[in-house]
């Protein structure tokens, strides 16, 4: 019988170990989606009881390039914590040994002024935010190798490990061009000690950023099992480049085109 408390303990024991665990849909005959955002609302009641503070919501796989790579074909969501997103100038460092296969993510983060109401298009989405900024995401997997199904990134914390959130440029600060239009074409380069690794544009996104939050926002309003956006959320839309391994010892560090906001450079350890 399906339990998601039990999943829930199972995962934050692994997680407290920092051991990896088989695929849950390999395992639990049945377990979807819909149980899988079950066990979400589970981890957050026991981590809250714990005494840790929701402060936003990370969105993954909408970058629809890597699709293929991690045969999961359409984006999820997961819960961040103030224990896991750190905000900064835009230079960090981060100890990655609590992590599992640890990967890099570049990213565009919004925080929001007001509740977003279902059903919202772009435009008016953008009504809703107070402030863009820059970010990367270090997410890693209780399962090897990378290999897991969509239901098993969602209940294993959508995979999240932590965020390191640049300086945030407040959305009345429009650029000429219009966020609108800056937010569809801009570009992320990605270096690895000073070597060029990829390079992102914000269609990847599933067309831009701001479609990205409009996908999580019609998705929570069908989610029985979860809370709508809030004001004051900060969301994380996903990886604008692919993701990369990352190990202690490197640094790597972005260069954002087309769109004014401060690149981010983390110190690994």
């Amino acid at each position: 019988m399906f339990d998601a408390d039990r999943i829930a303990q199972e995962i934050l024991e692994a997680w407290r170990a920092r051991r990896q665990i088989p695929s849950l849909a390999a395992r639990l005959p049945g377990f979807d989606l819909d149980q899988a955002y079950q066990v979400t609302g589970a981890l957050r009641r026991i981590r809250q009881q714990r005494g840790e503070r929701p402060v936003g919501r990370k969105i993954g796989f909408t970058n629809r390039t890597i699709w293929d790579e991690y045969q999961v074909y359409a984006p999820i969501w997961g819960d961040m914590y103030a224990t896991t997103l750190l905000a900064t100038d835009g230079a960090a460092h981060l100890d990655l040994s609590p992590y599992l296969e640890p990967r890099i993510e570049p990213e565009i983060a919004f925080g929001l002024a007001r509740a977003p109401e279902p059903g919202m298009d772009e435009a008016a989405l953008l009504g809703c935010i107070a402030w863009v900024a820059h970010g990367c995401e270090i997410v890693h997997s209780m399962f090897a190798g990378w290999r897991f199904a969509a239901a098993d990134t969602v209940a294993a914390f959508a995979l999240h490990g932590a965020y390191r959130l640049g300086p945030r440029r407040p959305i009345t600060e429009a650029p000429a061009e219009g966020w609108l239009s800056v937010l569809s074409r801009f570009e992320i380069s990605l270096y690895r000690n000073d070597e060029l690794i990829d390079r992102g544009q914000a269609p990847n996104v599933l067309d831009g950023p701001l479609s990205a939050l409009r996908h999580l926002n019609d998705l929570l309003a069908t989610d029985r099992h979860n809370p709508p956006l809030a004001a004051g959320e900060i969301i994380t839309t996903g990886t604008v480049t692919r993701a990369f391994p990352v190990a202690p010892g490197e640094t790597w560090r972005t260069a954002l085109h087309g769109l004014d906001l401060s690149p981010m450079t983390i110190r690994f350890t």
